[in-house]
């Protein structure tokens, strides 16, 4: 009987795929969970009512319109990213871990946000399986990269598919306290629905408003039009846990309709415009949108 590894996002499964055809111990299926938990509304998510919204919320994101897209057409490579149908994917473990009373789990997770609240929307409905359901939080460890030198990372994507087999030792089973404790705190988050959640660090979850980026956007947004992912670039690149691009994106143009940006190109992926402080520019005045 092979084991069930979790991931919260597909950058990680090409390295633990590697990883796991090194070991056979470690022999199993990948389930990826692709809804990232760290943005956007949670309210009521173990709801229809919460998951609607949440589907709304990407489509927004996307720049998708609440109505069926045009025969024929297709979203652009930057909208494919939440994946609102996580709630069957889980359904599908659930009745799998019923069906064999044997069945491990192992849940991976690296110190980020992203992960963090996705271990805890999984430990809030896995109570029943207590003992069969294993996390291993890369928390805070030392690993070498391809240089040989230490790093600690925060995305399991960036660590050597043959250090995940130091890893796979951290791997125990979730207590019945943290069952409890843990669940408790996936319902504050729900309750508190904030825009974005940050980690503290351990497993401490902030949230923040889904403003909280707009001030270093525009500040990084200069008197002179530039490429408007090379403004998310910059933001990301002074933050210790990345925000993910179509997030801030979004807010850039939300900062645009609002009138606090001008920009010129599609309003589509970050990769489509550009973006500059209201005003005239030296290059040329009259450009506006």
């Amino acid at each position: 009987m092979g084991l069930i590894h979790i991931v919260f996002g597909q950058s990680s499964v090409p390295v633990l795929g590697e990883a796991i055809a090194m070991d056979e111990k470690m022999s199993g299926e990948i389930r990826c969970f692709e809804d990232d938990l760290s943005v956007g509304p949670l309210f009521i998510l173990d709801t229809k009512e919460g998951r609607a919204g949440r589907r709304q919320f990407w489509q927004q994101l996307a720049g998708i319109e609440p109505v069926a897209p045009a025969a024929g057409e297709e979203p652009a490579a930057e909208e494919v990213t939440g994946d609102p149908d996580d709630a069957d994917l889980f359904k599908s473990l659930k009745a799998q871990l019923k069906e064999d009373p044997e069945q491990e789990v192992w849940i991976w997770a690296g110190q980020n946000a992203r992960d963090v609240c996705g271990y805890y929307w999984l430990v809030s409905q896995l109570y029943d399986f207590a003992g069969r359901i294993h996390i291993i939080y890369l928390n805070n460890l030392p690993f070498l990269n391809e240089k040989g030198a230490v790093f600690y990372p925060t995305h399991l994507h960036q660590i050597l598919p043959k250090e995940f087999l130091k890893a796979k030792k951290l791997a125990r089973p979730i207590s019945l306290a943290e069952y409890e404790l843990d669940g408790d705190e996936w319902h504050r988050l729900m309750n508190e629905n904030a825009g974005i959640r940050l980690l503290e660090g351990g497993k401490k979850i902030k949230g923040e408003p889904t403003l909280f980026y707009d001030k270093e956007l525009l500040s990084q947004s200069g008197k002179e039009f530039v490429k408007a992912w090379r403004v998310v670039q910059q933001v990301t690149g002074k933050l210790k846990y990345p925000v993910m691009d179509q997030f801030l994106g979004w807010r850039l143009k939300e900062l645009i309709r609002e009138g606090k940006l001008e920009s010129r190109g599609d309003l589509k992926t970050i990769r489509d415009f550009e973006v500059k402080q209201p005003g005239e520019t030296t290059e040329n005045p009259t450009t506006t949108v």
